[in-house]
């Protein structure tokens, strides 16, 4: 009995598709004379529908770098309110399902007021501006960040867990995002005091088939650079070959090429977000990157340009 019900549904279910399939080839007289799509626009399988749902887009916004130290960490002190680099920009940084920012200054509780020097830090209470711009993924991976040694590192990947903020260390290790449907691995590197190539690319790999989509981060080239090295542009392509779907370049603290290769986006430098380099024009300009990804690729993407104002607060120049 369960055998010969098994077998009817299978008959229907071929029969179905067969009708869904074959049907329209008789029938393509009947159909208007200005409806010149090809039939199966008018009856898809039933296979067919199913396979080119599309999937909710996820939006991953990126901005550069992120000085919360010297005269910024000054200014927010003299003003009382920690999250004021932020307030212009947070709107759209929390609206992304993920933010990404480049945090050039660790956190630490004996941090210094000052307005001078290449030391940095940051008060503890300016972590209530990644907080209120909705940062989900921070990159530690750069040059400033063991300014204050190993115990400024700890203090800020601490203070980083407690609240809920993930990160990048400078160790490399991988950050897996799930949303929705779909895995986001984030990777960050410091490549301003050496390193090695196939190191990167082993990496790559052993991340790739753990996640859906493999975001890398590279601080790397010549400060106030226009263009990336051929250096960098060699090893961001063996990147994006062993895996990588999305490139975001600091460091140059000017804004840089964005590069298409294979399917991937290259965003070689994104400049500054918050700074304290007012002396020029071309340091106090930035980009933030707006990726929508759907059905696992890399779908769109936008850029809003941000300016800092004398203050070190970043605004969209849209909106000067």
């Amino acid at each position: 009995m369960r055998f010969k019900f098994t077998v009817s549904l299978l008959l229907f279910f071929v029969l179905l598709v067969f009708i869904l399939n074959f049907w329209p080839l008789s029938a393509r007289t009947s159909l208007p004379k200005k409806a010149s799509l090809p039939e199966e626009a008018f009856f898809p399988s039933l296979f067919g529908r199913l396979l080119k749902k599309k999937e909710t887009p996820i939006i991953i916004v990126a901005a550069g770098d992120v000085m919360l130290g010297r005269s910024v960490n000054a200014k927010m002190r003299s003003l009382t309110d920690f999250a004021y680099p932020f307030l212009k920009t947070a709107s759209l940084l929390k609206s992304a399902d993920l933010t990404f920012i480049n945090l050039e200054s660790p956190f630490y509780d004996h941090c210094p007021t000052t307005n001078e020097g290449m030391i940095f830090c940051a008060d503890p209470k300016a972590v209530r501006g990644l907080i209120y711009s909705g940062a989900d993924v921070v990159n530690l991976a750069n040059n400033h960040i063991l300014n204050y040694g190993s115990k400024g590192l700890n203090f800020t990947q601490n203070l980083l867990h407690q609240k809920n903020i993930d990160y990048l260390s400078p160790s490399g290790n991988l950050v897996i995002k799930k949303i929705k449907s779909t895995r986001f691995g984030f990777l960050g590197f410091n490549l301003t005091s050496g390193y090695q190539e196939g190191k990167i690319i082993e990496k790559v790999k052993e991340a790739k088939p753990k996640v859906d989509l493999l975001i890398v981060s590279f601080h790397w080239g010549t400060e106030y650079a226009e263009k990336p090295s051929l250096k960098q542009t060699n090893l961001a392509r063996q990147v994006v070959n062993a895996g990588a779907n999305l490139i975001l370049g600091h460091h140059s603290h000017v804004v840089q090429p964005v590069e298409n290769y294979r399917g991937a986006k290259i965003v070689y430098s994104l400049g500054n977000f918050i700074f304290d380099q007012n002396w020029s024009e071309e340091t106090r300009k930035g980009l933030v990157g707006i990726f929508t990804f759907q059905n696992k690729k890399l779908a769109k993407t936008e850029f809003r340009e941000v300016y800092i104002s004398d203050s070190y607060q970043p605004s969209f120049a849209d909106n000067l």
